[in-house]
């Protein structure tokens, strides 16, 4: 019986390149996405710090339709001591169209916190859902 040993083939040289000995470089793509997370974490607290959660919110308490040409929308707004807030008042026909909008000022109660509002809103046709856009710091 005869025996083969096993030799590295050895190629022309410059004919098909460079050969790569050892591991693969997985270093730079793995320092690459980490740097791309933190970019994104960091991008998403700052975006999250300037229009993320206020200190004024709104929330629907209920609204009437007393006519063709008028909504009344209650809301509870948040507003800090010292402060007041401008809230967009909204009326939709049942398409989800909108047909009536009014800024609403809201002053701070003493020490801060909540305050019912009742606002009626002209509407350009009978409306069926009243909603507050939001509400940010009056100027």
């Amino acid at each position: 019986m005869s025996e083969t040993h096993a030799t590295t083939p050895v190629f022309p040289p410059g004919r098909y390149g460079r050969r790569r000995e050892g591991a693969r470089r997985r270093l730079l793509p793995i320092v690459a996405t980490v740097v791309f997370a933190l970019g994104l974490g960091g991008l998403t607290f700052a975006y999250y710090q300037k229009y993320g959660q206020t200190d004024y919110t709104a929330d629907i308490i209920g609204w009437s339709v007393r006519s063709d040409a008028e909504m009344v929308i209650e809301f509870r707004v948040r507003v800090p001591d010292g402060g007041s807030a401008m809230c967009m008042a909204r009326a939709r026909d049942y398409d989800g169209f909108e047909v009536g909008r009014k800024p609403v000022t809201v002053p701070a109660p003493d020490g801060g916190g909540s305050v019912e509002v009742r606002e009626s809103v002209p509407t350009e046709k009978r409306a069926s859902v009243g909603d507050v856009m939001g509400c940010r710091p009056a100027a």
